[in-house]
């Protein structure tokens, strides 16, 4: 059953069973309560008979119950109802005499009496009225009579069942209107859900934009915002998926067109070695470049390698003084530089870094690669290491061309090259800041990139201090932080 159903029949069936329940409480109270105010009635009757038997025995003193009883025929008493009849009985339920005839036989409310207390009973007659039968002893001398009168309450019972006819009319038109008013609100608590329904079946056929219009703080507004905020990040999260499917494809491939390019070269030069006879000159061009390729696809070859094996992140860390640290690096770096008639500068404090020193030391020849590449007409370029807070940093300032705002989120994906052409045309294969990135992700440190076209760039390398571990340097084979 929908929920829209179970909503409806729930409010229409707890409306009918509290106004029902509700009703006949009310209706058997009424009953009652007007029961009781016949009973009393009809003990007061019997008082006043009392009372005038009494009256009579004061007047005409009797001794027998035979003789109250005949002069008992000479009493009535009138109500508002009209004169009241009585009986006077036996203790056997034989009927001795009275005024007027009662309805109901002698004898049967006596015999159920306790000795010596009054009582009353309801009974029914054979035409279908119903009386209340009231008996009160009174003590003679030579035993004790009963006085019995009756009252009818058959229009009582009616009145009963006429409400009882009116309240099922009542009840009828009542659930009708309830019927409808359960319907309106069924709707209206369900439509929400109803809209969370087809924003998710159009989520499922692929449109993640869906969203859901949040109405209120009750329960169902709170499941509208957590769908809406669960929508917000699948779509993120597919799209981030979609951006790195992307990514993959165009690392797939870059790498297929840097693996293809030097060995294209190297096979021509080989085939016409292979099959033409070549002056000594054209000999070593040729050789030249099969060299230079060569040497193109052996440092490719090493970073891809590199990158791979990064991913294992078992390596082990300890402190590093940073002066003599970088001054090494430059050194490496140092003839690159001075034929590319730019100056390499080195400042560094006396601070120790907690680093791999063969991984740290690759970062550092990257980052002073690209600044050389990016620095086609000299300059200075600085390498610096100082103390922070937390820490460490290496920082790398060329004057080159700079990288253009957009491009900076890019710029450590593998294979992305600012300028295509030119870091070809340098033996670049888009790799080098990639790789930096990885080995300063594994040493739980940060890097930054800031930039300004045409004025030079600056990477900071921030890493923790030596007497800090970013991991346990066992064979772990977990990230770092």
């Amino acid at each position: 059953m929908k929920l829209f159903w179970k909503l409806f029949c729930s409010m229409v069936l707890i409306t009918a069973l509290a106004c029902s329940a509700g009703g006949y409480a009310l209706i058997n109270a009424q009953f009652h309560a007007s029961l009781d105010r016949e009973v009393a009635a009809l003990y007061e009757e019997n008082d006043l008979l009392r009372f005038a038997l009494a009256q009579e025995l004061a007047f005409n003193p009797v001794y027998s119950r035979e003789e109250l009883a005949k002069a008992a025929g000479g009493i009535t008493i009138t109500t508002g109802q009209g004169t009241v009849s009585f009986r006077l009985s036996s203790g056997e339920g034989r009927a001795l005499g009275g005024s007027g005839a009662l309805p109901v036989d002698a004898g049967t409310l006596t015999a159920q009496l306790p000795a010596g207390q009054r009582g009353w009973m309801m009974e029914a007659v054979g035409d279908g009225r119903i009386f209340l039968h009231a008996a009160s002893p009174l003590a003679l001398e030579d035993g004790i009579l009963y006085l019995e009168n009756c009252r009818e309450v058959s229009e009582l019972f009616r009145s009963r069942s006429e409400q009882y006819q009116s309240f099922f009319s009542l009840m009828l038109v009542l659930t009708g209107a309830v019927g409808a008013l359960s319907l309106a609100v069924a709707a209206m608590l369900v439509r929400p859900l109803a809209r969370l329904s087809a924003a998710a079946r159009r989520m499922a056929e692929g449109e993640l934009d869906q969203r859901v219009r949040v109405d209120g703080d009750d329960e169902i507004a709170q499941l509208s915002a957590d769908f809406n905020v669960m929508a917000l990040r699948i779509q993120r999260q597919v799209a981030e998926l979609k951006a790195a499917a992307r990514r993959q494809e165009d690392f797939i491939g870059s790498f297929a067109h840097e693996i293809k390019t030097p060995l294209t070269s190297i096979i021509g030069y080989a085939d016409l070695l292979r099959s033409r006879p070549a002056s000594a000159g054209q000999v070593r061009e040729s050789a030249g470049y099969i060299f230079s390729e060569g040497r193109r696809l052996e440092a490719l070859s090493r970073k891809l390698l590199d990158l791979i094996v990064l991913g294992r992140r078992d390596f082990s860390f300890r402190p590093v003084p940073l002066d003599a640290f970088l001054r090494r690096a430059a050194g490496a770096m140092e003839p690159s530089f001075r034929q590319a008639g730019i100056r390499l500068a080195v400042r560094a404090e006396p601070a120790a870094a907690l680093m791999e020193p063969d991984l740290m030391e690759t970062v550092c020849v990257n980052l002073l690669d690209n600044a050389r590449k990016a620095m086609e007409g000299g300059g200075e370029v600085l390498l610096e290491g100082f103390s922070e807070e937390g820490g460490c940093c290496i920082q790398v300032t060329d004057q080159g061309k700079g990288i253009p705002a957009e491009e900076l989120e890019r710029v450590t994906e593998a294979f992305y090259m600012v300028d295509k052409s030119r870091a070809r045309a340098q033996g670049g294969a888009g790799l080098g800041l990639a790789l930096c990135s990885r080995i300063v992700d594994l040493h739980g440190g940060r890097l930054e990139i800031e930039s300004e076209p045409g004025r030079g760039a600056r990477v900071r390398v921030h890493l923790k201090g030596g007497e800090e571990s970013p991991c346990e340097t066992g064979k772990t084979g977990s990230s770092p932080c």
